[in-house]
């Protein structure tokens, strides 16, 4: 099921793919990914582009396997990967795996919601930019995240130590 486009509260053109019935498991995911979304773009530190779009895709692992394998050359699922646009209005994609995201949230002792609303989060910085190759980078973008989230009343994903053994920060 396709969600039509919709603009989020700062303008963002979003569309969300819901292309796993294993989402039925987490049936307020649409509105969850809009939140967070908003949440991003509503940051007075944050550029977005006039007349940005953005792409989510709710898949499951084997689709983002196949992905990670043609694009990362790492054949195995992660939780999130980022796809930038190489111009455009269209910031990019970003896919998120069920499986995946439940089997971390269930380790980390967090809500699926918001693991959820923590890779949506992620993915669309990495669109806007941000990164953690460096460990400077990585201390910033965590940072980032950290505070959105706590605007969202969601506690620190980071706090018991870094949660990106192979993502978060999948990215081709």
């Amino acid at each position: 099921m396709t969600v039509e486009p919709q603009a989020d509260e700062a303008g963002i053109q979003t569309e969300i793919a819901v292309l796993s019935d294993l989402w039925d498991g987490l049936p307020e995911a649409e509105e969850i990914v809009r939140r967070a979304v908003d949440a991003v773009v509503a940051r007075d530190d944050m550029t977005i582009p006039p007349d940005a779009e953005l792409s989510v895709a709710l898949a499951d692992d084997a689709m983002v396997q196949r992905l990670n394998r043609e694009y990362r050359a790492k054949d195995k699922p992660t939780n999130v990967l980022s796809f930038p646009a190489a111009h455009g209005p269209l910031l990019g994609d970003v896919v998120v795996a069920y499986e995946t995201l439940v089997s971390e949230a269930g380790e980390e002792g967090l809500a699926p919601a918001d693991h959820l609303t923590h890779l949506t989060i992620h993915g669309l910085l990495h669109l806007l930019g941000y990164d953690h190759e460096t460990e400077a980078e990585a201390v910033a973008m965590e940072a980032m995240e950290t505070s959105i989230l706590a605007g969202l009343g969601i506690a620190d994903p980071h706090a018991t130590g870094r949660m990106m053994p192979d993502g978060p920060h999948a990215r081709p």
